[in-house]
């Protein structure tokens, strides 16, 4: 088995702190390619297009780094169903260029997730060699998925401060302000920031000195506060308590559920009770109207397969005399569900069973970690683009998760990979690889 091959703990560290140094700045400029760092439309356009397609480039290279130290690049599928389905998703999003209101729009979104889609794959079958043929290497998926949402984010509490006005967003007739201005979805921003707490809470398990991880997230943690995001707080909430269930020590236990009993008036004040009250929280800012209108005015129209992908009506907006007109749904589902009609709902409902289904076959930590990423991803999607909805980094995280239960190495190798092993890792083996 290729998986159970000692190596020796010490050898190519200095290739190990590279490659993880390569691999964080790599996700960094990825995910940053999601912002809207300016205002000029050329430079954005040059941001989001030749940065994210340069990052995937890079991890191709990285990629091919790990195979030539000498780690085999063939791999093989497992939890097949998620992929696949996942697959077929976008396959039919191809197909509906057929019937699209607007195929160059439709073409666009689909190019720019099929891009995100190469990236998934060779990033997670990156970290997926080191764990195979470095097995001393102490990289980690969460550790550089809550990295790059901090160094992310302490942009946005330098910006806060030093220039506001194009930092937070103003809203409700300019009585309140969101942090996020219009470079990110305030939603959008919250979210990221749980998914960061998440992933760095793995840190304190696994690491000696914990101070600076938890400044990262008492950070993190002042963003999502600031960006007044309702779903996020839910999510970040729902984590600490999935994490609470993993300790042992009562007196830490009710420490944590005091201190968040503590902070839900707050937190309700703050957050909840925003102006409109509750009537604003019940019709979820004004999308309960816009929803009953899309399936009520919109989806009879056409109700198989919809308007075409990331479209939702024959018209740039939707428009309905009952609500606001909208170009997207705020809600990933309704999105599938107007673009690729009940057809796609139903592939992407299948497909999201699956996955979950993957999940909860992981190991214990792993399958905490998964769902750590998938929770505030999930209920943004909610209210949001979220997985299936217009380009957006949610996408690209769910991309990464489900690659992340799909990818394994092969259990046996080829007299010929073996040789090529050998080569290029004499002396590291103490027992040879299975053959075949």
């Amino acid at each position: 088995m290729l998986a159970n091959t000692p190596l020796a703990e010490n050898t190519h560290q200095l290739f190990l702190k590279r490659t993880g140094w390569m691999l964080l700045l790599v996700l960094v400029v990825m995910v940053g390619g999601y912002f809207t760092w300016s205002e000029n439309v050329v430079i954005t356009r040059l941001i989001k297009v030749v940065g994210r397609m340069g990052m995937t480039l890079a991890a191709i290279v990285i990629h091919h780094r790990i195979v030539k130290r000498g780690a085999l690049a063939s791999f093989q599928w497992k939890n097949h169903l998620s992929p696949f389905l996942y697959f077929g998703y976008l396959v039919l999003g191809f197909i509906s260029f057929l019937w699209s209101t607007d195929v160059g729009y439709s073409a666009l979104q689909w190019f720019m997730d099929i891009e995100g889609l190469l990236f998934a794959f060779y990033y997670i079958k990156c970290l997926m060699m080191l764990d195979i043929y470095f097995p001393g290497n102490t990289i980690r998926f969460y550790n550089l998925m809550g990295n790059t949402v901090f160094l992310l984010l302490s942009v946005f509490v330098i910006g806060m401060f030093a220039d506001p006005d194009d930092f937070f967003r103003l809203v409700e007739g300019g009585e309140d302000k969101r942090l996020g201005g219009y470079i990110m979805n305030p939603n959008e921003l919250g979210m990221i920031s749980g998914l960061g707490i998440s992933c760095l809470i793995f840190d304190l398990y696994r690491l000696r000195k914990k101070v600076w991880t938890i400044v990262k997230i008492v950070m993190m943690a002042y963003v999502l506060i600031m960006t007044k995001s309702r779903s996020s707080l839910i999510g970040l909430l729902l984590i600490v308590f999935f994490h609470v269930r993993r300790l042992q020590n009562k007196v830490i236990i009710y420490s944590i559920y005091a201190a968040v009993a503590a902070v839900i008036p707050v937190a309700i004040e703050k957050l909840v009770m925003r102006k409109g009250g509750l009537d604003d929280v019940l019709s979820m800012t004004g999308r309960m109207p816009f929803w009953k209108a899309l399936i009520n005015e919109g989806l009879p129209r056409e109700p198989l397969l919809g308007f075409g992908f990331m479209r939702i009506d024959y018209k740039d907006k939707f428009e309905s005399v009952h609500t606001y007109a909208g170009h997207m749904t705020h809600n990933t589902f309704m999105q599938v569900l107007m673009n690729l009609g009940f057809v796609g709902l139903c592939l992407v409902g299948v497909q999201m069973y699956f996955t979950i289904r993957g999940f909860l076959r992981e190991s214990e930590e792993k399958k905490l970690m998964l769902m750590g990423i998938l929770i505030p991803v999930i209920i943004n999607s909610f209210t949001e683009f979220g997985i299936f909805g217009e380009t957006n980094y949610g996408i690209l995280f769910y991309q990464m998760l489900i690659f992340s239960i799909s990818l394994q190495p092969h259990q046996r190798c080829t007299t010929r990979e073996l040789l090529y092993l050998q080569r290029k890792r004499a002396g590291a083996f103490a027992v040879k690889p299975s053959t075949t």
